[in-house]
Formats: structure tokens, sequence, C-alpha cells
């Protein structure tokens, strides 16, 4: 018999999984997506919108190879399993492999695994199935919304703006940002004061007058105020209660994006490129283990197993009553509940376990993921408060205080929890009911407007809104950052000119489309494509009906932005030279384009790498190809034509006298097979 073929993502998968499943099967990497749209047909949008908007795909460059080595070992196997990872993106890759390789229904089947350990993975071929197409429809659906929105507002955008490109969910968290500015430019502040009185272990806020809520306005009242009071404070009330203190749910990717930026200072893309590590294997004494579950996922589920293996290890490590129970979540819109929260693959594997094999910060990610899934399951804290009335001419002080009087699920999660006792003294042993203040003070503040977004703040924003999707908000903040449309301040995300600027051309001719309640219903759409209950061509051509009018309006009525001059004239023509945008940065050029297609040669500083080995006077210098990638080659081009992709360290082979270069750390013969 043949062996069977298994083809996963990432090849970092591969050691692992090869392991858990044995001889009889060979597992191979697709190394992630295989094929896209290509850039044909109308706009180069890679779909015919006439035609039910089929896709167009095209092979990625340089996964040829990958999909001939593929097919090689799938022609030789008896099946082939499709185990792409367990969302619709991972669903769209095994159809894409599906077809790409020529598989039919009788020789390959689809299997899905939430975590990468020995159990789930041998489990997980017990339960194949066969390709979800509503699920692929619902991805490509996403991806080809994607591909028209940005291939048509980015090119508007460029004609009549300084920006260089939108997108569905990225111009509106754009928006989110610029209208929060906005909103802080115009917010007016207004006075207010307070008033404390200060005793010798507590404090106390006046809050009420004859028991009804007071505000104070200016420092005249304030001053009134003060005057009517004495330093004795009759105690009128006390009231203690005891309150449980709940645990929070197991992490789901946007709730772990936001602890770790508050927490750990970590930026979601960050945290999900440590994630993805933690997801897909960690090099133990004796195993190659995945330590988390599937890191994409809006789920806040715990299976059974772990929940059953959780129990007996609370019980066991901090007694019967430290057992929680199970947390159900009212939010069931827009989840998709395939794959459990994030959690630990085994409750056993403690962060103080594996920490000699990772990295600190993987340290610090696993440590969070596996207490927050830890203490989901603990009972819950109990907290005693007290609050207490003071009673002043008629003018009511309050002070509060709190006591855990049993920890419950913060004996694992004190960490990441502010659990500050604050303790108010024993009023019962004042004489006479009255207690004297050391000292009483007046305030002045102002109203705050909302603060600017910090990246926790506005994923959390994206996530309750139902804009985009948990696993896509890293890309976005990266992509909204690197195209200039907004700079951080402070951590907080401060619009540019550009960024108000893109906004408002945005908002002139597609208020309709880039807002926020659009944006939430198209991800409601995609669900319901997923489920099989809409069809997929009919929600584009839907969107398409009323997006390219309005795109063609906009071309049409929005100015052209207008070039910046530099001040000079063009040597050949005489017309003013501007600055222009282009693929690799800005660049002066001719205003007279394409009549005259003067560009600026700009003098530049060569960095030299070394001396060149092939010439007597040269110098290796870093180049740029035409297509953008950097290399190195001697300046004397094109009389001396030595070059190299790699860095050279000026150093000799010792085997065969060529050049060593150096890539990624690693030193290596540019001739031959020599490593350092």
């Amino acid at each position: 018999m043949g062996k069977d073929l298994v083809i996963v993502e990432s090849p970092s998968k591969v050691k692992s999984i090869s392991k858990y499943l044995g001889p009889n099967y060979v597992v191979s990497s697709s190394k992630g997506h295989i094929r896209d749209l290509s850039t044909k047909g109308k706009f180069g949008l890679g779909v015919d919108v006439e035609n039910h908007f089929k896709p167009d795909y095209k092979t990625i460059k340089g996964k040829k190879s990958v999909i001939d080595e593929l097919k090689k070992e799938a022609n030789k196997a008896d099946k082939v399993y499709l185990a792409t990872d367990p969302d619709r993106e991972g669903e769209a890759i095994s159809w894409h492999l599906y077809d790409a390789l020529g598989l039919n229904d009788d020789n390959y089947g689809r299997v899905v695994f939430n975590e990468i350990t020995k159990n789930a993975v041998t489990e997980a071929f017990k339960h194949e199935r066969k390709i979800d197409k509503d699920l692929v429809n619902s991805q490509e659906t996403r991806r080809i919304l994607d591909r028209i929105i940005g291939f048509r507002l980015s090119k508007l955008i460029q004609s009549k703006t300084s920006g260089s490109s939108a997108g569905r969910v990225q111009s509106v968290a754009l928006k989110l940002i610029v209208d929060r500015e906005r909103e802080i430019k115009a917010f007016n502040p207004e006075e207010y004061w307070t008033i404390t009185a200060d005793f010798k272990d507590f404090k106390a806020d006046l809050f009420e007058y004859k028991h009804k809520k007071i505000e104070i306005k200016n420092e005249l009242e304030a001053n009134q105020i003060l005057d009517k009071l004495t330093n004795a404070f009759k105690i009128e009330d006390v009231t203690k209660k005891e309150k449980s203190k709940q645990s929070k749910y197991p992490y789901t990717t946007s709730t772990m994006q936001q602890d770790a930026s508050n927490k750990l200072k970590f930026s979601s893309k960050r945290t999900m490129s440590i994630a993805q590590k933690l997801y897909e294997g960690i090099d133990l004494a004796d195993e190659t283990v995945g330590l988390i579950t599937y890191m994409r996922t809006d789920s806040i589920r715990l299976s059974d197993e772990f929940v059953r293996d959780t129990y007996k290890f609370i019980e066991a490590k901090y007694g019967k009553n430290y057992i929680g129970r199970v947390k159900i979540s009212k939010k069931t819109e827009n989840v998709q509940d395939a794959h459990e929260a994030i959690r630990p693959t085994s409750i056993h594997r403690t962060p103080e376990s594996v920490k000699p094999y990772l990295k600190d910060d993987e340290f610090k990610l696993y440590r969070m993921i596996y207490y927050r899934a830890l203490a989901s399951l603990m009972a819950s804290a109990k907290v005693e408060g007290t609050t207490v009335i003071l009673n002043n001419n008629d003018y009511q002080f309050k002070a509060t205080g709190q006591i855990v009087v049993f920890d419950g699920y913060l004996k694992v999660y004190s960490d990441y929890e502010d659990t500050k006792d604050t303790i108010l003294p024993p009023f019962d042993t004042y004489q006479s009911n009255v207690i004297v203040s050391n000292n009483i003070v007046k305030e002045q503040h102002f109203t705050q407007p909302s603060a600017r977004y910090t990246e926790a703040r506005l994923i959390k924003e994206m996530d309750e809104l139902g804009i985009g999707r948990p696993s896509t908000y890293a890309t976005i903040i990266d992509n909204i950052r690197t195209r200039g449309y907004v700079n951080m301040a402070d951590k907080k995300f401060v619009p540019t000119e550009v960024g108000f600027e893109v906004t408002d051309r945005l908002q002139e001719c597609f208020a309709n489309l880039i807002n926020v309640e659009y944006t939430a219903n198209m991800e409601h759409e995609l669900d319901e494509i997923a489920e099989g209950k809409e069809i997929w061509y009919k929600v584009l051509d839907e969107f398409y009906k009323e997006f390219e009018p309005a795109v063609e309006e906009a071309l049409e009525k929005l100015p052209k932005k207008q070039a910046e001059e530099t001040g000079e004239m063009c040597p050949e023509c005489s017309h003013p030279l501007v600055i222009r945008k282009g693929r690799y940065g800005e660049f002066v050029a001719c205003s007279n384009f394409p009549k005259c297609k003067y560009i600026k040669q700009e003098p530049k500083e060569e960095s030299i790498i070394c001396d060149c080995p092939n010439c007597d006077d040269g110098k290796i210098v870093e180049k740029r190809s035409r297509k953008g990638k950097i290399f190195y080659g001697c300046n004397n081009y094109p009389k001396c034509k030595t070059a190299y992709w790699d860095k050279p360290t000026g150093e000799k082979c010792p085997e065969c006298g060529s050049m060593l270069t150096e890539k990624k750390g690693k030193i290596k013969c540019s001739n031959c097979d020599y490593k350092k």
C-alpha cells in the first residue's frame, strides 16, 4: 500500500504532525495561499463582473514549484487529506488545493483540528469530511469585495487626494479615528468642583445635599458650601454588602489582542505572530507540541474534555471550593463558533514548566492565555463592600471600601487584575456617632473629551461594532499607519492631514457605503453565505450596482489633486517641476507629463559595503532593481558587472576564494556550498 498525503498550510506544522501520524503518512505544506485573484478583466479586478462575478485565479509568484511538488506527491498517494486551518480562509485554501491538484471526491478528505496535539490530530482523522463550499463562497466573496473596493477606491484616492489606498474595513477604521479627533477638537470643557473631607484613615467625598445629588459648577458655589461645613461629621449610615466578582471569559482573538496591548505592550501584529508560533508547535524536552488552540476565533466555548481536566486540576491544586462554572455568552451574532476560545492545549502544561523552551515574549503571552483560561473556570471571588454616609449640616459625604473575603479565581489571576483592598476603620468604635475631619478641601476640575483611540481601544470598538474580523485587525491597523493616515502620540492614534483628507473625500461620495452600519451588515451577509442562506454572487451583484455608479460619479465630480510644485522649472520643456508619488516613494518630475517625461535624479550617497573583488578601484554598493528589490553591485557598472542578491561581507571563502555573503544572520559562499 502507498502512503497518504496530508497537506497543511505552515511548514512549521509538518514536523510535529508527521510524528503524530506515523510512517503511513507523508505531511507536506502549501506554505500558505497558493492562488489569488488575477488582475485581468474589467478594471483589473480579476473577476467577470458580467458573469456572476466569476473569479479568475492565478498562481501566486513562487508557488508554481510548490504546486508541482504537491501534484507529484498527490499522484503517488492513496489518498490526500487537506488539513489547512479550521476557519473560512483555511477552507478556501483547501478548495484551491483541491482544484489546483486535480483531486476528486473519491481520493481526498478534509480534516480540521483546533490544536496541534497528538490526540487532537489523530481524532480529526476519524472525522474527515468534504470541503464546505458555503464557507469557501463566504471567504471568496470577502476577497472579491475587498478587491473591488480596494482597487476602485484606491484609484480614486490616488487621483483626488494625497492618499495611496482605501479599503472596505480600513477606511471605516480610519473614519472612527478621524471622527474621534474632530469630537475632541470640538469639545468645550465645562468647569466643576469637588469637596473632600480628609480623615485620619480615609477620605469622603461630598455627593448629596439633603439626599439629592449636588453639582458644584464654580468656585463661588464651592466656597458657599465650605462656609456651612464644620469639622464634625455625623455617621448617618454604614452599609456592608457581599458581592460576587466573576472571572472573565477565556480569550477570543479580539480580547487577547486588547489585553496583550494593555498588559504586555504588544502591538496586535506582534501578538498574532507570537500566538501563531505557540499554536503551530514548540519543541519541548520530549515532544513538539502546540501550546495553544487556534488563535483566530470569535468563540468563548471550551471543550468538555478541557473543562473536565481543568476542574480536576483546580480541585487538586486549590481545593474543591475553587471550582467555578462554564460561562455562556449572550453574544451570538457575528460569531464563528466552529472552534473554541483560545486556551492552553493542556492545563497541566503550566507556564512555569514550559518557560525554559520559550522566548521571553512567547512566555508572557502563553502565561496570560493560560491563566485567563484557568481563571474562567474558577469560582467567583467574594468581596465585602462597605459604604459609609456622613452628614455635615445636611450635606452628605460618602466613603467606600472593600476587602476580598474569598479570593476565588484571583488566586491565579491577581497579576492581571487590580485587587487592592480599601480598608475603612470600624465605625462602631466612634463615640457619640461623630467623627472629626482633619481638613476639608475644594478642588477645581474640567470635563474631558473622549480619549483618543489606543490600539486596544480601537480593536475593542471594531469588535463591538461588528466591523471586520478580529483576525484582520492587525493588518488593518498596520495599513493605516504605513499609509501615513495616522501618527502615534503617547501610544494613541492621531490622524494626519492625509487621513482627514482621505476620509472627507470618501464621505463626500460614499457615506452610504463607508460607514459602520453598512460594513457590519456586510459581515452579517457573509455569515449568511457561510450558512447557505444567501447566494454569494447575488450579494456581490447588489453591492456592485450601488457601488460602481458612485465610483464613476466621484471620479467625475471630485477635483483632481494638484501636485505640489517645487519652485524649479523643467530643464527640458520649462514647465514647473512637481512632487509625485510612485511605487517606491516620492520623486520630482515634470508637470507636463506625459508630453514630457523628465524625472529629476536626486544625488544619492552610495552605501559602500566593501571593495569589489573583481576590479581594482570598484566598490560594492547597495542598489535597487527596476522592480524595487535591493541588491549589491559594483559602482563601476557597466564596466564591471559584479552583483549579489545577498549582502557581501568583504571576506573570501576559505574553500574557493569567492565572496562570502550574509542573509538573515547566516553567512555562506556566493559560489560554493561553504557555510560559516
